[in-house]
């Protein structure tokens, strides 16, 4: 009689612990991460045609150019791993290496406003709307990937899967974050008066 009690106490133990649910959380947040990868190399493939596009205008800023090259090359030459989910520093340098790369093209396409023989090219106009829907389709994955993870640091922050999680060490993940939050966070200044 004893002996079942204990497997009835043992099997019930188990079944409210949450290590189903950490495996099952775990693979969802590898899954959004992939996409968010995917994503970002999608834009990466993108840049190699944009810069040779706007290769094309003779008098274009070469320094802008060379800026989106690099920080291409940082952003690729970044192994990721799925332990990288899994280490803050690998993480942000990773994240850093991406938002530099966004910001450099952002750059790109504020110049690219002022050759209108480059704004009219259709090569040039069709890798513009690519990227747009590239950046959104990051946005996207970014937030699925966000959700997942706020699903599995609540489980494993949470009584009694955490005791769980300290047993099995699953550790509560990292997030994306802005590296800028004060800049951001401050309200932006509109004057109508300055020419």
């Amino acid at each position: 009689m004893k002996r079942w009690f204990l497997i009835l106490l043992t099997a019930l133990t188990l079944t409210g612990c949450g290590y189903n649910d950490f495996q099952r959380l775990d693979e969802q947040t590898k899954s959004a991460w992939s996409e968010v990868l995917n994503q970002y190399q999608r834009r990466a493939d993108l840049v190699p045609n944009i810069v040779a596009t706007v290769k094309g205008e003779a008098a274009f800023e070469q320094d802008t150019l060379t800026k989106v090259i690099e920080a291409r090359s940082r952003a690729t030459s970044i192994q990721v791993t799925p332990e990288t989910l899994n280490d803050p520093a690998a993480f942000n340098k990773f994240q850093a290496a991406q938002g530099e790369l966004g910001s450099a093209l952002s750059r790109l396409m504020v110049v690219v406003e002022q050759y209108p023989n480059l704004k009219a090219n259709q090569a040039f106009g069709d890798l513009r709307v690519q990227l747009e829907g590239t950046e959104n389709r990051i946005t996207v994955a970014r937030n699925r990937y966000i959700q997942a993870v706020q699903e599995y640091n609540v489980l494993a922050r949470s009584f009694p899967s955490n005791l769980t999680a300290m047993v099995f060490s699953y550790s509560p993940k990292a997030n994306f974050s802005v590296q800028n939050e004060a800049a951001i966070s401050a309200p932006p200044v509109v004057d109508f008066n300055k020419k």
